[in-house]
């Protein structure tokens, strides 16, 4: 996914590391600052505290191994919306997926991940644990041998707050590693976003509304000769098969369109293609045999 916005209009970019992803943001306006710039970077860093797996002190990860915790806002708001998506998806976005991205080999930044090991038989761990949210105490509490892995949404959520941040500068959109969100119009009307296809690039234009991509092309590495990927099938407990390669969607926002992306990225391209027209959800997908199909009125 590639931004490529064209016009008159000045535009400001700015890109910094975070969460495993290369976060881009764009403002079109000569009022946007390097402090507005630095306050969505600082930002990031905060958020990533909270969320990360991957870091043992953050409240994530302490949540993971007390099993029980009053939470912060933040934490608190995205569980829950992770949770109203497992319920909305029928089970195919599930949080409670930690345990068996450790199992499959994922256990450690991508970054630190060798792409090639030997290791024991690949488990395959159950999903679907129960998770319980108490608002009025702000208190989540785990089910047995329950652990919380929130990277996507959390991604498409911290989009979102970055476009908070930066939208009183003017219009801009933040890219988290395909989580996108977008405040106000461009002067050309639309964000265009360049999409790569087998066919070529596909450009799609965004007005407002957030987009995002799930895909097993990306994050891969090897075990024990076996390709593996990080989109677990909440279903098997171990990463997905299908015919799917890779599918992006267009929704409301950064992380409505996160959690249809991972769901219909599940469900098959043909079913996928079916749920997408009956919803009107806009998405592009592509088979892992390299046809390029459309759906939800995208032409």
């Amino acid at each position: 996914m590639t931004l490529n916005p064209v016009g008159a209009a000045p535009l400001r970019r700015h890109s910094f590391r975070a969460m495993g992803v290369t976060v881009e943001c764009l403002v079109e306006s000569e009022l946007a600052s390097d402090a507005d710039f630095d306050g969505v970077e600082a930002e990031f860093e905060r958020l990533e505290q909270i969320f990360s797996r991957f870091r043992d002190d953050s409240e994530l990860s302490l949540l993971n191994r007390a099993g029980r915790a009053v939470a912060g806002r933040e934490l608190l708001e995205v569980v829950q919306c992770a949770l109203e998506a497992r319920i909305r998806t029928g089970g195919r976005f599930d949080p409670t997926v930690h345990d068996a991205l450790v199992a499959s080999g994922y256990d450690r930044t991508f970054t630190e991940l060798a792409p090639t090991s030997r290791a024991p038989r690949l488990a395959r761990v159950s999903c679907g644990a129960d998770v319980s949210v108490d608002p009025a105490t702000r208190t989540i509490a785990l089910g047995a041998g329950a652990r919380l892995d929130l990277g996507g949404i959390a991604k498409g959520w911290s989009a979102e707050r970055g476009c908070e941040l930066l939208q009183a500068a003017g219009p801009c959109l933040v890219n988290a590693g395909g989580d996108l969100a977008v405040r106000g119009r461009p002067a050309q009307g639309v964000w265009p976003i360049s999409v790569e296809t087998p066919e070529g690039d596909v450009t799609l234009g965004l007005s407002d509304g957030g987009m995002a991509t799930s895909g097993r092309d990306a994050r891969r590495w090897q075990r024990n000769g076996r390709e593996l990927h990080h989109l677990i099938d909440p279903a098997t407990g171990a990463p997905a098969g299908g015919d799917v390669l890779r599918v992006t969607v267009v929704g409301a926002d950064a992380v409505e369109a996160e959690v249809d992306a991972k769901a219909l990225f599940l469900a098959g391209a043909r079913a996928a293609i079916e749920e997408a027209d009956a919803r009107c959800l806009p998405c592009l997908l592509v088979t892992v045999d390299g046809r390029v199909l459309r759906g939800g009125g995208l032409g």
